[in-house]
């Protein structure tokens, strides 16, 4: 499959790299989403079986601050591709966030349940997902949750590097979601990417996430647990860690219809977090 991949250095675009080499990466040196205008031009000059955005602006409370640039990089662009695959008609696969809802209850969000982010990452997050789909070409758009993976900056390197600091750390435990492996929506990626341009009719919007649901406190503690730190973990509610964005306290994501429709299990991420441990002692 003649693949183009919009991302380079992101946790997914790296774990795709591993598993699709012979894949077209884009880097910001050859497709910078601060300038939308020119980021369709690969789309339109290759000869691709599918697309997939795995570039997104991820500073969740950064973009508070320059909205702008996050409606650039996560809505405009985004929608500047949408339209030039729709144009060639071809397959485009687009990475979402479960940020686009309220985080209210505590049921798992399905795929057509009413959004409402409550950030500004979330809001053009949602704003890239209309943008795609009103381009009005074959795509696939994947919601997940809680990346984390060897590379970059993620919730696992973040507790390995405090936790061997300090002997105990305060973390949020009333936000509940699915921590997801880079490597394993790489896979639901590639797996969907296939699928789509041998059936059109699998187009839609999916949901992807680990399992089981756990807090952040959970998942630092088994962290602490797989790498023999001695850290405690004091739980706390969101009230006392305050943010520049609201973080959603229901994460939580229904995967059903992914998994009908690609044959792919939801991936325990306690097993995976075993491997990328292994893989950072190495």
């Amino acid at each position: 499959m003649k693949l183009l991949v919009y991302g380079a250095t992101g946790q997914v675009a790296r774990e795709l790299a591993r598993r699709a080499p012979g894949a077209t990466f884009l880097g910001r040196d050859r497709a910078d989403f601060a300038q939308p205008d020119s980021v369709a031009a690969p789309v339109l000059e290759g000869d691709w079986d599918a697309v997939i955005n795995a570039a997104a602006h991820t500073a969740v409370d950064r973009a508070e601050s320059e909205p702008k640039l996050a409606q650039a990089v996560n809505a405009t662009a985004p929608g500047a591709i949408a339209r030039a695959c729709a144009a060639r008609g071809i397959p485009l696969l687009h990475v979402s966030t479960d940020y686009v809802f309220d985080g209210s209850g505590d049921r798992p969000w399905r795929p057509d349940d009413p959004t409402g982010p409550q950030s500004v990452y979330g809001a053009t997050k949602l704003a890239g997902e209309e943008a795609v789909r009103d381009a009005g070409g074959c795509h696939a758009i994947l919601r997940t949750s809680w990346v984390f993976s060897a590379h970059g900056a993620n919730f696992v390197k973040t507790m390995l590097r405090l936790g061997a600091e300090r002997g105990e750390l305060r973390i949020v435990a009333d936000q509940i979601g699915g921590p997801t492996p880079a490597g394993a929506i790489a896979e639901a990626l590639l797996q969907m990417a296939d699928t789509l341009r041998n059936r059109p009719e699998t187009a839609g919007t999916y949901h992807f996430s680990g399992t089981p649901e756990t807090s952040w406190a959970g998942f630092a503690k088994k962290i602490f647990s797989q790498a023999g730190l001695p850290c405690r973990v004091t739980e706390i509610p969101t009230s006392e860690y305050p943010t520049p964005a609201r973080r959603p306290l229901n994460s939580r994501l229904d995967c059903s219809s992914f998994t009908e429709t690609f044959g792919l299990e939801r991936p325990d991420w306690r097993a995976h977090l075993a491997g990328i441990l292994t893989e950072l002692r190495a």
